[in-house]
């Protein structure tokens, strides 16, 4: 993923169409309580009296939590005469370890898979395509299952070299391959891997498994359905800082994005759904993956460097429950599956995690607003939902080259240049934005059912403004993919009135694209995304926009890592769209916040672009060398 290059600082302003400066939000107004009405105080009153003032206090700490993520977006943005605070120069000598180890923990190896169709079974690597129509039968969960599906999602998928330096790849793409993500397997009883039931830390370098620890043999039984597994994902901030400083807490959750997305399409492949076990709090994560071994971590006031080995700990992010593609709806206790968790405090953990760097530098906002979004347990009332899976729409099948899944998830890569001359015919280029709506064939898209948003738990928040640059067929120019069409008419407000917001000439139906304005873009592309060319030279680019203050407003301040969650679900299918028909695509996280918003005509806060995109025919630099994923080096980085 390319992200964060920084040219020189210029103060150039856009012209056409003008820009002017918006006003800055006013974050003190979050922290006033909202009005309401209070019954006369008496002595029977004394108990609904204390009632309200919980509730109000609750209110006023979940409005000072939302200021602290939207103070940390608004700190964090780039503009024209100012980037983001971040490193002056990259500090090589402690260049964070990309991969994470527990050292003296059990290594169980998992098995590998061949790449090419030629000497693959159909069966184990379906055709990409095909996952968008139906899901094949449910595989037993076994040693084999479990180890294609990590191949398939979060393992290395090459090595590359050039002169001195050699670095690896991995199938789920990162910001500036830097990596913060890292993954547990916590599951019943495999054979081959523990005959108890188990959890373990994934290291990908290895492809195998760190047994950390092993769980009382009730648990699966009681609280998951049968031949389910959990996955646990977490985030080193530190791997993100070390490059991109205060902005690192955004790209270190596109990547969680990512790597959801990447295990929802390795998961289909083998007939498994997956869906977001989003009633867990912090805590029951923090418990679930043994990451409460990291001691607290006191937040500086301010930027310093120095020796800070506590600022390598893993934020866990969010749990991913994998089951049989076609399950029955079921019950999950989340107050009881808490209390069983609590008790995980007591397990004897295996391994303690190496170190990644000798010294460090501490950007304070990233751990405060981290700390603020922190997602507390919610105890959830009725059955887990298990939406039927929904299919995506077609209108042109034959735009694929006929590769499987792995083809293409293995031999994904971020184009660090487009080539400024390929172009994609329209049809394709509809197929593309067929694949990136939430709610599939037939239904009017807000609800997250077809692969892979239906591993998502909430409605979809994010849309995306778009420079068409190369599509035949389809004017040059601005048009706006909206992925909630209950959003429609509220963005039609919020954007420039001289946009005409008219479908394309063959536009599916079922498509919600909308042209707003023709012209050549691709320069203005460029300017908005930091300069870089890469944003005008591909086919078409985009900006991700969130419907953003009113949601954290409504759900709370623990949504905003998960806007930027769907952004990365939404990048990784137009990763894979795009080498599926035969070009590339990079994801650009370095982009000019408010000249974006300035360009739709937003005000405020209610829209924000959280994430660009770039789709187009790459660039080869023929003096870096591809050398395979497995057996790798013996080097780290």
């Amino acid at each position: 993923m390319l992200l964060h290059y920084l040219p020189s600082r210029i103060s150039l302003p856009l012209n056409p169409p003008h820009f002017h400066t918006l006003p800055s939000t006013s974050l003190s107004l979050l922290l006033l309580p909202k009005e309401r009405m209070i019954p006369t105080m008496s002595s029977s009153s004394s108990s609904a009296s204390s009632s309200v003032k919980n509730s109000q206090k609750e209110e006023d700490e979940e409005q000072e939590k939302v200021a602290q993520a939207l103070k940390y977006h608004h700190q964090t943005k780039h503009s024209f005469t100012n980037y983001a605070r971040g490193p002056r120069g990259l500090d090589w000598a402690n260049q964070p370890n990309p991969f994470r180890r527990y050292i003296s923990a059990p290594l169980i190896p998992l098995q590998h898979f061949p790449t090419e169709k030629q000497t693959s079974p159909v069966a184990d690597a379906p055709l990409y395509s095909s996952l968008f129509h139906s899901l094949p039968p449910p595989k037993p969960i076994s040693h084999s299952t479990i180890s294609q599906l990590l191949y398939d999602s979060l393992a290395l998928s090459a090595w590359k070299t050039t002169g001195f330096s050699t670095w690896s790849l991995r199938v789920n793409p990162s910001s500036g391959n830097l990596h913060p993500t890292e993954a547990y397997l916590i599951a019943p009883p495999i054979q081959s891997l523990s005959d108890s039931p188990f959890i373990a830390h994934y290291a990908p370098k290895q492809h195998s498994l760190e047994l950390r620890a092993t769980i009382p043999s009730g648990f699966f039984p009681k609280f998951f359905p049968d031949n389910s597994f959990l996955i646990g994902i977490s985030s080193i901030f530190w791997r993100e800082a070390w490059k991109y400083g205060e902005r690192a807490f955004r790209y270190c959750n596109h990547d969680v994005g990512h790597a959801i997305g990447a295990i929802a399409m390795a998961a289909a492949t083998l007939g498994w759904d997956v869906k977001l076990l989003d009633g867990f709090g912090y805590k029951d994560l923090e418990k679930l993956m043994g990451l409460q071994i990291f001691p607290d971590f006191k937040i500086p006031s301010r930027p310093i460097k120095g020796k800070f080995p506590d600022i390598e700990f893993e934020h866990p992010d969010c749990l991913i429950l994998v089951f049989p593609n076609g399950s029955n709806q079921f019950d999950v206790n989340y107050k009881e599956l808490s209390s069983a968790v609590n008790e995980f405090s007591n397990l004897e953990w295996k391994g303690r995690p190496n170190s990644l760097s000798k010294e460090h530098v501490c950007w304070g906002i990233i751990y405060r607003t981290a700390e603020a979004v922190k997602k507390p347990l919610t105890v959830q009332k009725g059955k887990f939902p298990v939406d039927q899976f929904q299919s995506s729409e077609i209108c042109s099948e034959n735009s694929y080259k006929g590769f499987t899944i792995r083809e293409v998830v293995k031999k994904r890569r971020s184009a660090v240049d487009m080539d400024g001359v390929t172009v994609m015919e329209r049809q394709t280029f509809y197929q593309i934005l067929l694949h990136c709506l939430p709610s599939g064939k037939g239904e009017k898209h807000r609800r997250q059912l077809a692969l892979p948003f239906r591993a998502l738990s909430w409605d979809a928040e994010v849309h995306a403004a778009m420079f068409v640059h190369r599509v035949v067929g389809l004017p040059k120019g601005l048009y706006f993919l909206v992925r909630n069409e209950g959003h429609l008419e509220e963005l039609k407000t919020a954007t420039r009135s001289e946009f005409k917001w008219e479908k394309p000439e063959g536009c599916p139906d079922g498509l919600p694209l909308y042209e707003l304005v023709t012209g050549d873009y691709q320069e203005l592309a460029k300017r908005l995304s930091c300069h870089q060319d890469i944003a005008s030279d591909g086919c078409f680019s985009l900006g991700m926009v969130a419907h953003f203050e009113p949601t954290l407003s409504e759900m709370g301040a623990w949504m905003y890592p998960r806007l930027f969650w769907e952004t990365g679900v939404l990048g990784q299918v137009l990763y894979l769209e795009a080498h599926a028909v035969g070009v590339s695509a990079t994801g650009i996280g370095c982009f000019f916040d408010d000249p974006v918003h300035e360009l739709l005509g937003f005000r405020g806060s209610k829209f924000q672009s959280l994430y660009h995109f770039t789709v187009g025919g790459p660039v080869l630099d023929k003096r870096i060398m591809s050398l395979p994923a497995y057996p790798g080096p013996s080097i780290d980085a």
